[in-house]
């Protein structure tokens, strides 16, 4: 008689978890999919709920206001005479577009490597857990280009200085994830998110203070600095003691780069922390061009009279000031780019700069098409009135469960932080919440860039934490250069300490902005 035997492997809780959430994320369509069957979903509730004659009682109201069907004359010709009026007015469109110009032209100069190597290079044995966290966390200005560069040069900094150098690339690939939507930069996550929740914030009128991409910048600039520091804390007394403890190796694996870059002729790309001659004469001529574009700024801002005051001579509420502020970023990233580009020779004339920024809007075209159906959508659930049904159906059910304070802003946060687990999009989760949440919360009297302000810690906490965020894989082909062995599991591992800490941290600041009613940007407060 043969005996079949069988060997079961004991699988625990934390990895059944962590299959759940990848079986279910890949469930989940591609967000150009996922807007035209949210489309398509609003198009027959509307009609239905129209057809049932539904009305919405708007505060401040005269008269109830109907909900109007996609499935209707007036429905179809909304969308027949106005389908490039609502894609070309998108507000993240513009914004976003204009900055990251200025930001290909940034990274095809070289200016923002040179920045982090600058940085990087400089930095004590001692210090450079803590010089990692905090370029990490600031490195969202590189966009998801931060989560492919920093960490494997973190990591050849680290061996360089004798300490562990897989400490060095999850620690900044941690920083990098947890803290993706805080920066003392401004950066086009700010354009993108702040142009997102404008429109959301349509159907409410005049009410609450503008949102732009600034209307964050005091709380995001404030976390950052934390956040960075504690990164740097977790690297050096959490991360860096428990691979040594494990005995994981330091040496990259025969054959196998650190990086994983490949050039264009298959050579291995080796990145030099240390910069050259004429790199560092290209930064120190970068920042003097810095200097002389925020000085003359300061000569139209500060004096008495000048042309960026408001009418009162004040900043806030409005002024061209604020007005101009994706003109401004524009400007100090164009202005030492380059200058940097110059010297460096990566600028030869004006053909060179149109084509950086020619390959700027390239490496966009995958957002400019989610874009255009996101624009739909949003359109969509405006006009329909299904947007401010929601709000005021949602809003009257947190106030009869007496659930309006600051405990909501926490469950909102936590919620994000879980649907973050399945929809990596910032961007397509941020239309997904904004349409509903945006009004909610404004009808409770909260700001909607405060809300904003909120969702970005969820957002942010749980990036490192996700199966589906597509650089993991990359990370861990970085990481494999050490140990082979190693697996997702490995990566999620080492950054959940990063997401738990800063989930907390973040909270813990909103609550001292929340409860000292201190403002979260220029001009944006708390409540409305």
């Amino acid at each position: 008689m043969v005996t079949n035997s069988r060997t079961h492997t004991k699988v625990g809780l934390g990895a059944r978890v962590l299959d759940g959430i990848e079986r279910a994320g890949n469930r989940l369509p591609d967000p150009f999919a996922l807007f035209i069957f949210l489309f398509a979903v609003i198009a027959v509730v509307s009609t239905v709920m129209a057809a049932a004659d539904v009305v919405v009682e708007l505060p401040d109201a005269e008269e109830p206001t109907p909900i109007r069907g996609f499935f209707t004359g007036e429905g179809i010709t909304w969308l027949t005479t106005g389908m490039v009026t609502n894609f070309v007015e998108f507000p993240p469109l513009g914004v976003v577009l204009t900055i990251l110009l200025a930001v290909g032209v940034a990274q095809r100069t070289g200016l923002l490597a040179a920045v982090v190597r600058r940085a990087f290079g400089r930095a004590p044995r001692w210090a450079l857990p803590y010089v990692v966290g905090i370029v990490s966390v600031a490195g969202n200005i590189m966009s998801d280009a931060a989560m492919v560069a920093l960490p494997p040069l973190a990591a050849m900094v680290f061996k360089a200085a004798g300490r562990h150098p897989v400490a060095g690339l999850l620690g900044s690939f941690a920083a990098v994830t947890a803290g993706y939507s805080c920066s003392p930069f401004i950066t086009s996550a700010d354009a993108l998110l702040s142009g997102i929740t404008t429109a959301a914030a349509e159907p409410l009128g005049d009410v609450g203070t503008a949102v732009t991409p600034v209307s964050n910048y005091f709380i995001t600039a404030t976390i950052a600095v934390l956040l960075g520091l504690v990164s740097g804390l977790l690297i050096d007394r959490v991360l860096e003691p428990s691979l040594n403890r494990r005995q994981m190796p330091t040496e990259t694996v025969e054959g196998v780069t650190s990086t994983g870059a490949k050039s264009e002729d298959g050579t291995d790309v080796v990145l030099d922390p240390e910069l050259s001659p004429q790199e560092r004469r290209g930064l120190r001529w970068s920042g003097l061009a810095l200097m002389l574009t925020v000085s003359g700024v300061l000569l139209l801002t500060l004096p008495a009279g000048a042309p960026m005051r408001g009418e009162d001579g004040g900043f806030l509420p409005s002024s061209p000031l604020l007005d101009s502020v994706v003109f401004l970023v524009f400007l100090t990233l164009i202005v030492p780019s380059i200058t940097y580009g110059l010297v460096l020779r990566t600028v030869t004339g004006g053909a060179s700069i149109a084509s950086m920024m020619a390959g700027a809007v390239k490496d966009m075209s995958g957002f400019l098409v989610v874009a255009f159906v996101m624009a739909q959508f949003l359109a969509l659930f405006n006009w329909s009135g299904l947007s401010s049904w929601l709000a005021v159906t949602g809003a009257d059910l947190l106030e009869r469960a007496n659930f309006t304070g600051f405990g909501a802003i926490v469950a909102f946060v936590i919620l994000a932080a879980l649907i973050n687990l399945f929809v990596i999009s910032g961007s397509a989760q941020w239309t997904l919440f904004a349409a509903v949440f945006v009004p909610m919360f404004a009808l409770l009297g909260y700001e909607p860039g405060f809300i904003q302000a909120a969702f970005r810690i969820g957002d942010s906490a749980t990036n490192g934490l996700s199966p589906l965020n597509p650089y993991m894989v990359i990370i861990l082909g970085f990481l494999r250069a050490y140990a082979p062995n190693a697996g997702l599991g490995t990566v999620i591992a080492r950054a959940l300490p990063f997401s738990l800490v800063f989930l907390v941290l973040w909270i813990v600041v909103l609550a001292v902005f929340f409860f000292t009613g201190t403002p979260v940007g220029p001009g944006m407060g708390i409540h409305l």
